[in-house]
């Protein structure tokens, strides 16, 4: 990063500190990523701003927060391998893979995809395999998984990404549609507990359609 990004991303890492996030291994993998090589040129002053912008095809890039809440959730079970549904900009997958040795990313937007895969190349992240494909149904042929992220809200959980979980391992989902709430499912043997974290706001999951 140049020095104004190098500072710029210093600066939302230490607001996200004040917003309440912690883990001090997350904050600075916020402030080690370019957040403006995420976004198009035109959006690009806005890149260290703590809000959610457009990055076309009805997407958005997370709000720093709540991208920074997630991955501090996934953390706490020390996950090796995680999966992530809904790679978008890339930037959810660029903190997590400083974070966790392996990342599996599904997303159904080809040519969001195709941007994100070439964007954390740039950045020299190599320990993620890209999917596009339905993320509903996760990507079973690489599970199991340690923790699974859903950066979209789904009407109810997925089934096919809790089947997707180790013994002990952690689903964080958005679920809702008028009214969101962010979910932390932990599977235990055969049983999946639910623990709502927050309400959040994110575009829906969609089910079966590629683009």
């Amino acid at each position: 990063m140049d020095r104004l990004a190098s500072t710029s991303a210093l600066n939302l890492a230490r607001s996200l500190y004040e917003a309440g996030i912690r883990d001090e291994p997350v904050l600075k993998a916020v402030a080690n990523t370019p957040r403006e090589r995420f976004l198009d040129a035109a959006l690009g002053h806005k890149a260290y701003e703590n809000t959610a912008l457009p990055i076309g095809q009805g997407q958005t890039i997370s709000q720093p927060y709540i991208v920074a809440r997630m991955t501090e959730i996934i953390l706490q079970c020390k996950p090796q391998k995680v999966l992530e549904i809904g790679t978008g900009s890339g930037y959810q997958a660029a903190i997590l893979a400083q974070l966790v040795p392996q990342l599996c990313t599904v997303e159904r937007i080809k040519s969001l995809q195709i941007q994100a895969r070439q964007r954390l190349k740039k950045l020299d992240l190599h320990n993620i395999a890209f999917k596009y494909g339905d993320g509903w149904q996760g990507w079973p042929s690489k599970g199991p998984y340690d923790a699974i992220m859903v950066t979209a809200a789904a009407a109810s959980v997925p089934t096919a990404l809790v089947e997707q979980l180790t013994d002990g391992g952690v689903l964080v989902i958005p679920v809702g549609e008028t009214s969101q709430q962010l979910l932390k499912v932990t599977r235990q043997g055969d049983k999946f507990v639910s623990e709502a974290i927050e309400v959040v706001r994110f575009v829906p999951l969609i089910n079966g359609e590629l683009a």
